[in-house]
């Protein structure tokens, strides 16, 4: 096991900077999720770490020490790729033991190793094919297991589900987070899909154009996102935005239009005198699961019109159009909940989120 720590790492390709002053770090034993959309400097941070990237600025540390003058092959690091790179002549045994044959194992202990990774990974009986005679998921677990047998102080896997069917991407979302307990080893994980860092990491750094937004729990980066991307990047559907007003001395704040006020309470409208100046543009942000739809009005809710329905088996995503802007807000129910293509409703909001329209960042 590894703690990791990169402290004001920068990195350029041109003119184009891939990470500005980067700092973050990975505890012994977690599996900490880099999280962001294609572009973000994902792969970029892995590499870093890994040593295959030239830092312009800032430094990697692994248990304190300095990585600035360590090759890669001494950073004692293993790396799990979304294309797997097995080597297509050898067979599943022979791709396992090539990295325990550079370090000159002996060919006893090094069966003895491999017949404990794959009996891990449920891939004893695969030891003699070649990856061709494999599937998808079956060469992803491979890829894992020659990255285990070497006994790294740190994996670093940059998006290795990505090439699997929804089904094998889902088994082995908890096949890892199951060896990632039982080997108790650090896992650094870069990924685009939100689902992945929900559901596998202790902790998720959300990353965009190269700089951190937040690091948290996967439920405060949820529950409490730090800024409008975090709150519009993490949550599925994303998260409804309206632009909005802030009313200082009624404690309110309202549509653009004026045609939608919603009430603070005492906390939220200290939050808002810090922030927002009266009439200062704000963005409103509510969770499709955080709206109740009512059948008629009642204080505080706001009238709409359902303007598409979604059946997903297990929920039901209701799209209703709001007031003459004909803006749109998504909403998340019971899959028994019952409504029609054009019924007038009323939206009562349970919980919400404003935000600073000019910085972005979290007002409440």
């Amino acid at each position: 096991m590894s703690n990791l720590e990169l402290r004001d790492v920068s990195k350029k390709f041109g003119a184009v900077k891939a990470l500005t002053r980067l700092s973050l770090q990975v505890s012994d034993g977690e599996f900490l999720i880099l999280l962001g959309p294609t572009g973000a400097g994902k792969t970029t941070t892995l590499r870093c770490v890994a040593g295959l990237e030239k830092l312009d600025a800032g430094n990697v540390f692994m248990d304190g020490q300095s990585m600035q003058d360590v090759t890669p092959a001494e950073r004692d690091v293993a790396l799990v790729f979304q294309n797997y790179a097995l080597y297509p002549r050898k067979t599943v045994f022979q791709n396992m033991a090539f990295p325990l044959e550079a370090r000159r194992m002996t060919p006893k202990d090094i069966e003895k190793r491999i017949e404990q990774i794959a009996i891990k990974l449920n891939i004893q009986p695969l030891l003699q094919r070649r990856p061709a005679q494999l599937s998808g998921g079956q060469q992803q677990r491979v890829a894992l297991g020659r990255a285990m047998v070497r006994q790294p102080r740190l994996f670093l896997m940059d998006e290795p589900l990505t090439n699997l069917d929804f089904k094998l991407r889902v088994e082995m979302r908890t096949e890892l987070k199951r060896l990632q307990r039982e080997l108790n080893a650090t896992f650094f994980y870069v990924t685009n899909d939100q689902v992945e860092a929900m559901s596998m990491a202790d902790r998720i750094a959300v990353l965009n154009q190269g700089e951190l937004q937040q690091v948290d729990t996967p439920e405060t980066v949820y529950r409490q996102p730090a800024n409008l991307f975090v709150a519009g990047f993490v949550g599925n559907p994303r998260m409804n935005f309206r632009d909005c007003l802030y009313d200082a001395s009624a404690g309110t704040i309202y549509g653009k239009r004026n045609d939608w006020h919603l009430a603070l309470t005492p906390d939220q409208r200290a939050a808002a005198d810090k922030v927002l100046t009266a009439g200062k543009a704000a963005v409103l942000g509510v969770r499709a699961e955080e709206i109740d739809i009512l059948r008629e009005a009642m204080p505080e809710t706001l009238p709409s019109e359902v303007f598409v329905i979604e059946p997903l088996g297990d929920r039901l995503l209701v799209d209703v159009r709001q007031g003459e802007s004909g803006d749109t807000l998504k909403i998340k129910v019971s899959p028994s909940f019952r409504v029609a293509t054009g019924e007038k409703v009323w939206l009562r909001f349970n919980r919400f989120h404003v935000f600073d329209k000019a910085t972005g960042a979290t007002v409440f």
